[in-house]
């Protein structure tokens, strides 16, 4: 085979594999998915302003009815994840299904479950913290950071 040859062969070859990829690629709906992360997130976040609203009206502070808030919405997101319900929550809300609370806690939990045949010290306690680690080392470090900033300003 001469260069043209080959060149066009390969050519052949690219456009064919463009348009295999093209007919097995999912097809999504944009405006769809937002509607979809719109109305998960949404339903997240009023599920806790629901618990802020229980947790005030049972006499607790400000203070206190947020950070009872906060441990329910993770507990719940992790029960959720390691039940199999948040992938599929997920796979339907995209990005809504990563509300920062239940999103963190799915974050932490679903490596722990990947590993668990590993047991539960090399397994689950190592992957752990394959994505709570660094957001809490950059969290800690910036929050000094910050109070440092703020320490000097004043």
């Amino acid at each position: 085979m001469d260069g043209n040859g080959e060149q066009q062969a390969r050519e052949n070859r690219q456009e064919e594999y463009r348009l295999l990829v093209e007919s097995i690629k999912p097809k999504h709906n944009l405006l769809q998915n937002c509607v979809n992360a719109f109305l998960v997130g949404g339903a997240i976040c009023l599920i806790g302003q629901l618990f802020l609203i229980f947790y005030s009206g049972q006499g607790l502070g400000e203070k206190e009815a947020a950070a009872a808030t906060a441990g329910t919405m993770v507990f719940i997101g992790a029960l959720l994840t390691g039940m199999g319900v948040y992938d599929k929550i997920g796979k339907f809300a995209g990005a809504g299904s990563i509300v920062p609370i239940t999103g963190f806690a799915n974050s932490i939990v679903a490596p722990a479950m990947e590993y668990k045949r590993e047991g539960f010290v090399f397994g689950v306690g190592a992957k752990m913290f394959t994505v709570a680690g660094p957001v809490l080392v950059y969290g800690t470090l910036i929050s000094c950071i910050i109070g440092i900033i703020y320490f000097l300003l004043q």
